[in-house]
């Protein structure tokens, strides 16, 4: 069996509210408890190991007890009852600027934060050239932190704790702030960190991101430990849970807890409570609309093949999106399209009417269109968004028309959970054809 890293045993962290400071103080003198005083339970006899080597990312929603999670396993909390032990030593990048002084230069913090992390002042010496060059900050290494940016903040502290050689590393959903290029320089850090067999636990909002790079996963609600698995599954589930009906919340996270959610599904399936292919509650809160005014897109969705409007899809199958758009005023060389984006963010691919320098040369006001894009599911299970947009030429420029991001959310789901064959985002597989496989001289089947 490999070797522990992070022990977790029983773990539970309870916070408690005050109506005033008083309570606070009569609570810590004599221990006794106000009519006003209230408990917040965050962890609730949460168990479960780490190997050494291994990679574990933490999903769950929020106020699921993630974050307070990792503040119990680096020591900055203590638990209310049971027990973390970890071996070796321990890096922690939690919250922004968690550790750093604001009035002290970024130069002092890192000193400051490279010794509480357990380096003398010449091991940081050693390291604080290599330090600087991954941070990128130039001159501001050398002003107070308080004048840094949130990108910052994460550069320099993202920076100090790979350098520390730690054995565990564990990160919050810091590395989200900073620009994409720097993002996928801590990544190629953090894949460094893994091959030289380091410990990681990190919790992330992202799908693709623990897909990419976990061993393991658990996923975490309300403070209990519902799943502790493989990455696809955990993910899975927690997709399943986070916009399931409300009336199936409850027995969708009971079956989780149980390990019975995949019969649940199947019993759905089979029709004793059939899942919809049109789930009223997923809707987006993230849609953003802005554009010239010269046009509006209205009502955009999905549909099957039939016409049947869908925002649950299965993986393989065809639908098509569709949106209407109202011309206010004339429009010239017209394009519209959209644009698919994973639930981080990521750009999967767009689809477009017209290729760049073309469209309808002219639009007249007072004109209504509907554009229909046919497109085949290549997702892999999971959610996903829409854009919707319009462009056109103003003043000989061309510009948005009129643009929705997140106009569509939909959740892709796949007929066969157990087909283990296809990873990451993207089904590439050509309409379930088997992988060939031609027999050379010396390779035995």
């Amino acid at each position: 069996m490999s070797e522990l890293a992070i022990e977790v045993k029983g773990l539970s962290k309870s916070y408690e509210f005050y109506e005033s400071p008083l309570d606070r103080l009569k609570h810590l003198l004599t221990g006794s408890r106000s009519a006003n005083q209230v408990a917040f339970q965050a962890l609730k006899n949460v168990s479960f190991n780490v190997y050494k080597g291994e990679t574990i990312g933490v999903v769950g929603q929020n106020g699921s007890g993630k974050s307070t999670l990792l503040h119990l396993l680096v020591g900055t909390h203590r638990p209310s009852r049971g027990k973390v032990t970890v071996h070796g030593r321990i890096a922690a990048l939690l919250e922004l600027g968690s550790g750093f002084d604001p009035e002290f230069t970024g130069r002092e913090n890192v000193y400051m934060n490279g010794q509480v992390l357990g380096l003398s002042r010449s091991d940081i010496d050693a390291r604080f050239d290599e330090i600087v060059a991954f941070a990128e900050l130039g001159l501001f290494m050398d002003r107070p932190v308080k004048t840094y940016s949130s990108g910052m903040f994460v550069r320099l502290a993202f920076s100090v704790a790979i350098h520390t050689d730690p054995e565990v590393l564990v990160i919050d959903e810091s590395l989200a702030v900073g620009d994409e290029a720097f993002q996928r320089k801590c990544i190629a850090q953090i894949e460094s960190f893994q091959e030289r067999g380091g410990t990681l636990v990190f919790v992330s909002h992202s799908a693709a991101t623990v897909l990419a790079l976990c061993d393991r996963a658990i996923l975490l609600d309300h403070g209990e430990l519902l799943m502790d698995g493989t990455p696809k599954d955990v993910v899975a589930h927690y997709h399943k849970l986070l916009f399931t009906v409300p009336e199936q919340r409850e027995a969708l996270r009971q079956a989780i807890l149980n390990g019975t959610a995949e019969q649940l599904a199947v019993e759905r399936d089979l029709g004793t409570a059939p899942a919809p292919e049109f789930d009223p509650n997923l809707k987006p809160t993230s849609t953003i609309v802005y554009g010239s005014g010269a046009a509006e897109v209205m009502d955009p969705h999905i549909t099957d093949t039939e016409g049947n409007r869908v925002n649950i899809l299965n993986r393989g199958d065809t639908y098509v999106y569709t949106y209407r758009v109202a011309f206010r005023s004339a429009a010239y060389c017209v394009r519209a399209g959209n644009l698919f984006k994973t639930l981080s963010g990521v750009e999967l691919g767009a689809l477009i009417s017209h290729p760049r320098g073309g469209g309808l040369s002219e639009v007249e006001a007072g004109t209504e269109l509907v554009f229909a894009y046919p497109f085949r599911c290549v997702m892999q299970e999971g959610v996903y968004f829409a854009n919707a947009g319009i462009v056109g030429q103003v003043n000989g420029e061309e510009t948005f028309l009129h643009r929705i991001v997140d106009a569509v959310m939909f959740r892709v789901r796949t007929e066969s959970p157990s087909d283990k064959r296809v990873e990451g985002v993207i089904d590439f597989s050509v309409n379930g054809m088997p992988v060939s496989i031609t027999r050379i001289h010396g390779v035995r089947s």
